[in-house]
């Protein structure tokens, strides 16, 4: 069944309406009418409803059935990236929404090529929200990832005081005869609630990133002996959190 997220409550009579894109999605591209089921997130949990009437402006719908099943990572799990070039951005966000991601922090790096205007941060950021919304949909998810504006380096130090556990990948580390495995230090934060990982943009971080990074209790690792593309290396994080943890 299509998935669809809310902000609208549940009356006190199990309905609730959807307007806007959603509506329109449901009667003019699915072609659903009354007695058809759709998963509806609603108020942070996962409903099976039944249209009751719809249009394509408004649709009408009862909830049946609240599902306990979440599909979230059992941890929070948010990834910073030095801002990349070109639509790599919204590669990232959709393929690491499907992958569990809390939230994603764009970041200013030293070695970032790009540089957003400011002015139209709210466009981007917008187009970039939408993705993650259907990315989320699409894997049936009970939890839209919040993409943030972009952050500077002071910012996202500050960002980290919040998560029990700091990462940042370090291509240099991967060089090391003897490098940090990822694999061996998630086994060794199970007790942890929050993980923030740091990526660096095309070129990697400037060493003084990461000298600054380590001294506010940030941990280096190692995503395997290849250097990996800055879109790549946060999927692969991503999915060995999930295995080790799902």
């Amino acid at each position: 069944m299509q998935r669809y997220f809310t902000n609208e409550q549940i009356d006190e009579n199990n309905n609730i309406t959807i307007t806007g894109e959603d509506a329109h999605h449901m009667i003019q591209v699915m072609r659903m009418s009354p007695g058809d089921e759709v998963y509806v997130v609603a108020e942070n949990r996962t409903y099976t409803m039944t249209i009751v009437e719809g249009s394509a402006k408004s649709v009408l719908l009862k909830a049946e059935e609240k599902l306990e099943q979440t599909n979230e990572m059992p941890l929070k799990v948010s990834i910073v990236c030095g801002l990349p070039k070109g639509d790599k951005l919204e590669l990232i966000t959709q393929k690491a929404t499907e992958l569990g991601m809390h939230t994603l922090y764009p970041f200013a790096a030293k070695r970032s090529i790009v540089k957003w205007d400011k002015q139209k941060n709210e466009k981007k950021i917008a187009r970039l929200q939408k993705i993650a919304k259907e990315a989320a949909e699409q894997s049936h998810r009970s939890y839209i990832p919040n993409i943030h504006t972009p952050i500077s380096f002071e910012e996202l130090l500050e960002v980290g005081t919040t998560y029990d556990v700091k990462f940042v990948a370090d291509e240099e580390d991967a060089k090391l005869e003897h490098r940090q495995k990822f694999a061996e230090q998630l086994k060794k934060v199970h007790d942890k609630k929050s993980i923030l990982i740091v990526f660096g943009p095309e070129g990697g971080l400037d060493r003084s990133e990461i000298k600054s990074l380590l001294e506010n209790d940030f941990q280096p690792i190692s995503l395997g002996p290849r250097i990996l593309r800055t879109e790549t290396a946060p999927l692969y994080a991503l999915a060995a959190i999930s295995y080790e943890y799902e």
